[in-house]
């Protein structure tokens, strides 16, 4: 009630919010709400915006390959001088869509792919590339590299396999910057649930099956999954559009999800459990179906500590009430252990 008090109306609102770093909009290039939500989302993580902000992304930028990374810094830049009510992404639009022609064209597109590109594309435009790193890295036949993006986003799986016939173990480690979590049928679940189907073990059968190399033939196997690095900033995917009768459909399920004190220990390596305490600072936000719908973004402002709307160009304090919706889409936590 005290939040109403103080905000009685959109415009007053919206005055407060005017000209602050940090909460500056973005227009919408037709159909590109996909792509502003993501980096509002990206643009109001401490730990990158610090990056940027800083200067330090210019030492560290590979020129060569980092000219999408060049105009998502000034992009930043922009949105963090508190100058703008809103700015246009239209730069790193077209920059980035000549790297990933499919984002080119002004149609609908998944925000959790292209999240999934912009890391990539990041990590590659700051991957360290001196050359004694590139000789140690050849030595060793790797090229990934370490990167921003790398040290904040990446965690890794370890999948531990038991071959049912002569039960050998195997572990196989799986690098993650995004979690894509299953959704369980019903009306209401948590995001634990979410999380609890995702490590749950699974049994492999028939096509599914793994190469026993005790056995030497294909065997049945159980599978089970355990975070044996996590990252600084995890990001959860939740699987809302399924295939249904050669169809897809979306999930409406409402996902209860934690502001702060989300513990992953239980589906983590025991070395990990002091940095396994998790805050939520971001959500990106689908409503509406597969074919018409809509994305926004909820952000935690990292000075004001306060939650904001961000639809396009508009810019809305929100109480943190209004976080926890039915059409949480990704969600960007932040671990409270560094």
């Amino acid at each position: 009630m005290a939040w109403k008090w103080r905000y009685s109306n959109k415009e007053e609102m919206e005055d407060q919010n005017r000209h602050q770093p940090g909460l500056t909009g973005l227009q919408n290039l037709e159909n590109t709400c996909y792509m502003n939500a993501v980096l509002q989302c990206l643009c109001s993580l401490p730990q990158l915006v610090d990056f940027f902000l800083s200067g330090h992304w210019n030492t560290a930028l590979r020129v060569e390959i980092g000219e999408s990374a060049t105009v998502f810094g000034c992009l930043m830049s922009d949105m963090w001088l508190g100058e703008y009510d809103y700015v246009s992404p239209e730069a790193f639009h077209s920059v980035f869509g000549k790297r990933y022609p499919t984002f080119s064209r002004r149609t609908p597109h998944d925000a959790q792919e292209f999240l999934l590109c912009v890391l990539e594309e990041l990590h590659q435009a700051f991957k360290e590339s001196s050359r004694h790193r590139a000789s140690a890295e050849a030595s060793r036949g790797s090229g990934s590299g370490t990167s921003i993006i790398k040290q904040l986003f990446e965690g890794q799986l370890s999948h531990r396999i038991t071959c049912l016939k002569c039960k050998t173990i195997t572990n196989r480690p799986e690098s993650f910057t995004i979690l894509s979590l299953p959704i369980p049928s019903g009306r209401v679940c948590s995001l634990e649930d979410c999380l609890e189907c995702f490590f749950q073990p699974d049994t492999l059968t028939w096509n599914n099956q793994i190469h026993c190399c005790w056995c030497g033939t294909n065997q049945d196997a159980t599978v089970k999954a355990t975070i044996t690095r996590a990252p600084q900033i995890i990001i959860f995917h939740l699987k809302r559009f399924a295939w249904q009768d050669k169809h897809r459909r979306k999930l409406s399920t409402t996902v209860c999800y934690p502001f702060n004190n989300l513990d992953l220990s239980p589906y983590s390596s025991t070395f990990l459990y002091n940095n396994a305490v998790y805050s939520l600072c971001a959500v990106v936000n689908h409503a509406g179906d597969i074919d018409y719908g809509h994305y926004t973004a909820f952000c935690k402002h990292s000075a004001t500590k306060h939650w904001y709307s961000f639809d396009d160009v508009q810019v809305t304090r929100i109480p943190d009430a209004a976080v926890q919706t039915d059409t949480a889409y990704l969600l960007f936590y932040t671990s409270q252990g560094f």
